[in-house]
């Protein structure tokens, strides 16, 4: 016999600016959803979390009918046959993303969009009021939203509704989204000849520049910047690496790294000749040790347990039989 199994499993995040407000990974959505924010809805608004807990079980049925539509129409309801394990044609995803931008000038953006495994399926245009459609599958789907008014409901949504919430999001964290962290900075080398990393971590908000000058001009060349990166605390990190030879670093030029941040009242500068080197790891060499004794045990182990079964002889057919079955 052949057959579909189906497991649901319901995701809902919903973020502001870089704030994770609530965050929800279920199977089945039973409680109310969980804040990750330190601040909380308060006011008329008090029973924010119970309204969308609701919203969120009632999208659950919606999205597991959507699944099962999709998945029929990208021919992704095959299973193989099966006795004990059913092996299904794998895990299949149906995601939704909308949201929306309110600029210092008034300006107002949103959009909203739905997605198949990873990849764009249907995307609402709200200068057209129609809806996109980027495969043969999703075709079906954007003529029977566009017979409805589905696309002008949503527009209104994004541009009214989830602006009122936004500036209310913003009124409740604002101490949260507009405080200040000032980064705590180092200069460090793996050892003597390796290039030197400066490191800011621990800022906020997310904007920081990081630069690099020698002799008090702006260096350019033999910089790798990396990207932002978030911290557990909701704070962010960032480095840059200078990759210039000892040599260079020791020929009478002056290299500092420079950072700029709205927490600083004037900019860091850290001269690279204060640059630590980190401390090697003594244990490596037991631990390297450690590993090949441990693997030379477990051969010597198994060569002495196959030489005692091949001394041992043939088993009894019952005995056969159970050792490949549990094998």
């Amino acid at each position: 016999f052949s057959s579909v199994f189906f497991f649901l499993l319901s995701i809902f995040i919903t973020n502001l600016d870089i704030l994770n407000l609530y965050f929800l990974h279920c199977r089945h959505i039973r409680n109310k959803l969980p804040r990750v924010t330190k601040w909380k809805i308060v006011g008329e608004d008090a029973d924010y979390w119970d309204t969308q807990t609701q919203m969120a079980q009632g999208s659950q049925e919606r999205y597991k009918v959507n699944v099962q539509t999709l998945m029929q129409r990208f021919n992704h309801t095959k299973a193989v046959a099966c006795l004990c394990v059913c092996v299904s044609a794998g895990v299949h995803t149906v995601q939704k993303m909308y949201g929306c931008e309110l600029d210092d000038d008034g300006t107002k953006r949103g959009y909203m969009q739905y997605g198949y495994d990873g990849e764009d399926f249907l995307i609402l245009d709200k200068d057209t009021l129609t809806w996109t459609a980027p495969t043969p599958q999703s075709f079906i789907s954007k003529q029977k939203f566009e017979k409805t008014t589905e696309a002008s409901y949503q527009t209104n949504y994004l541009e009214n509704t989830c602006i009122e919430w936004l500036q209310k999001y913003v009124d409740f964290g604002r101490s949260v989204l507009e405080r200040k962290v000032r980064p705590e900075m180092d200069l460090f080398q793996k050892d003597s000849s390796s290039p030197v990393v400066c490191h800011a971590t621990g800022f906020f908000p997310k904007a920081v520049m990081i630069t690099w000058q020698k002799n008090g001009e702006d260096l350019n060349e033999d910089v790798d910047l990396r990207e932002t990166l978030p911290n557990q605390d909701g704070s962010f990190q960032k480095r840059s690496i200078l990759n210039v030879s000892p040599e260079e670093l020791k020929n009478g030029d002056k290299y500092t790294c420079v950072i700029q941040h709205s927490s600083l009242v004037k900019e860091m500068v850290l001269p690279v000749s204060n640059s630590r080197i980190l401390p090697g790891d003594r244990g490596s060499l037991g631990v390297i040790i450690g590993a090949v004794v441990a693997v030379l045990l477990l051969v010597l182990i198994g060569c002495v347990g196959f030489f005692i079964l091949k001394k041992k002889g043939n088993c009894g057919e019952e005995e056969c039989n159970l050792h490949h079955y549990l094998t």
